[in-house]
């Protein structure tokens, strides 16, 4: 049996994703989004025998898992952190069902998420501290605006190579927002947006308007992962985790072996390839959404859609949750909210919820099968899951 066919996920927690936090710490944070995700799984904290993080954004890392195992009084026998930018988080539950499927834990905790940091990549020094000795030599002296220039870059060469249009990248921002609206949680839940506002908002790194760049802001999400053979016993039917990959073919984008193809490919083929499925068997997508060119890409290198025709495939496929092939029902880390620098836990959270049916209004018709995929860098380091319900 492959690695993770015995693991499920058994629990889930999140907070309201917040623009202030209010002067609350991330440990404040996490300590809540653990305490639901215990609570849900029907466990208590003595139950919990692994730890896996994604890294701080504000308080010191250093020694951060016992730090939060300490503030949360957890004794794991297993703890670590697991830093891949955007992807950490999918990564956490990712290795978390190699541990259960190993017998090395029980139920693990994954916890991501913390107080936004204005000074992380914000600032020239925030920038120093994320970045590679390459970038801070060849990227800094130009002036780059964070990860918004590499992700211009990418999308810009893909208009170029396959004719792709501003119009039809905006259309995914446009149908994320839609399921927002539907979503209680989520930042902007308030307002529409159209396609026309999007290209009318501010130009911040050509071709990428404003209201294409999430929105960072404070908040944390857990989930437990567990025995399968025991979450069949637990409060909610097991969500089970059949297959997953990663990959990563460089750090600094001066190093990407191409910008129009990425490392999504190969972790999502080996996803598929330990589940035994392909993309045609899929029913619900939850892609990390730092800008509508992530999600284009994505579709086309998990095999959604062939290479090259990314722009076709989403101005003519209906994501939203009531569509035929439904993305982000939760309105993306776009619309719902990117809680901390390593966000991503939401998009596994809205998986879950939508594969148990407990999504409300915006509850997807067709629920036994969700591909989730977390991004990190610009295409650096991808995590690809996928997930099942049976019955």
């Amino acid at each position: 049996m492959a690695p993770g066919q015995r693991a499920a996920i058994s629990g889930i927690g999140e907070l309201r994703p917040i623009k202030n936090s209010g002067g609350r710490k991330s440990l404040e944070l996490l300590a809540e989004a653990a305490a639901l995700a215990i609570k849900d799984a029907g466990l208590g904290k003595k139950d919990i025998d692994g730890l896996l993080l994604t890294p701080p954004s504000e308080d010191t890392s250093f020694m951060w898992p016992a730090q939060v195992a300490e503030y949360v009084q957890f004794s794991p026998v297993f703890l670590n952190t697991v830093e891949l930018g955007g992807a950490s988080a999918v990564g956490t539950v990712a290795r978390a069902s190699m541990l259960v499927a190993a017998g090395i834990c029980r139920h693990c905790l994954c916890l991501s998420g913390g107080v936004w940091d204005s000074q992380v990549f914000n600032t020239r020094e925030g920038k120093i501290a994320v970045m590679s000795q390459a970038e801070i030599d060849y990227e800094l002296p130009l002036g780059p605006m964070g990860f918004n220039s590499g992700y211009a870059l990418v999308a810009r060469r893909h208009m170029f190579e396959y004719g792709t249009k501003a119009e039809q990248l905006a259309k995914i921002a446009v149908d994320q927002r839609t399921n927002a609206l539907a979503n209680p949680y989520a930042l902007f839940n308030e307002k529409a947006i159209t396609i026309e506002e999007i290209l009318s908002s501010p130009m911040i790194v050509d071709p990428i308007h404003l209201l294409e760049i999430v929105r960072p802001c404070s908040g944390a999400a857990a989930i437990t992962v567990s025995r399968l053979e025991e979450a069949y016993d637990m409060p909610h039917s097991p969500i089970s985790i059949l297959g997953w990959g990663e990959a990563c073919t460089h750090n600094s984008i001066l190093y990407a072996p191409s910008l129009t193809s990425s490392p999504v490919k190969m972790a999502a083929e080996r996803a598929f390839q330990m589940a035994g499925l392909i993309p045609g068997d899929i029913e619900l997508l939850s892609l990390y959404d730092c800008y509508p060119i992530t999600v284009l890409i994505t579709l086309e290198d998990a095999g959604f859609c062939p290479k090259g025709s990314g722009g076709d495939f989403v101005e003519s496929t209906d994501l939203t949750y009531r569509g035929s092939l439904p993305c982000n029902t939760h309105g993306g880390q776009l619309s719902c909210g990117q809680a901390s620098y390593a966000g991503g836990m939401s998009h596994l959270t809205e998986a879950v919820r939508q594969l148990r049916g407990e999504a409300g209004k915006r509850q997807v018709k067709k629920n036994h099968l969700a591909f989730v995929n977390g991004n990190g860098g610009v295409f650096s380091t991808e995590c690809s899951l996928i997930l099942g319900r049976e019955g």
